[in-house]
């Protein structure tokens, strides 16, 4: 039986070694998979992030003031801004989907989608789940910036683990 809870446990630690180690290289290849696109695709991209900035900081006083149909276009060229429904060429389109890693496509694509939920329950008037769905695109913005741009967003870097416990 002892055996067998040796071998589960140097298995399982082997198997959390090789998670973290793929976890640290795919962190690096992130800051890469930008850093590696053409200047007019990084600044195309830059300008989505950008104009997303603007609009989810513009969120806040048309929420507090209620209004819906504010909040809904803003929402809606939050949706639209999709870097992959850009007027972009498929030869750049291609350097996108080569160059940046799937997490990252996926997490921008769910931004997105999420920005259409916030357009559609706004023009529902269902102002609950207005606050909702901004909390989800900011849960969207963090954990992109932390998995994707921590080179950019130092305070998001996670803490090196000192085997501590803490709370």
């Amino acid at each position: 039986m002892i055996k067998i809870l040796q071998r589960c446990i140097i298995a399982l630690a082997l198997t959390l070694t090789i998670a973290l180690t793929a976890a640290l290289t795919t962190n690096i290849s992130y800051a890469e998979g930008t850093q590696s696109l053409s200047p007019d695709l990084r600044s195309l991209l830059n300008k989505e992030m950008q104009a997303l900035q603007s609009g989810m900081q513009a969120l806040i006083p048309a929420y507090v003031a209620g209004d819906m149909v504010k909040i809904a276009a803003i929402a809606k060229n939050m949706k639209e801004s999709y870097i992959l429904k850009q007027s972009i060429t498929n030869k750049q389109k291609h350097e996108l989907m080569e160059k940046l890693p799937k997490a990252f496509l996926h997490l921008d694509k769910q931004f997105h989608q999420r920005a259409g939920m916030l357009e559609h329950v706004a023009q529902e008037r269902h102002s609950e789940l207005v606050g909702f769905y901004y909390g989800k695109l900011l849960e969207s913005c963090v954990g992109c910036h932390s998995q994707h741009a921590s080179h950019r967003f130092t305070a998001l870097k996670k803490p090196a683990d000192d085997h501590g416990h803490h709370h």
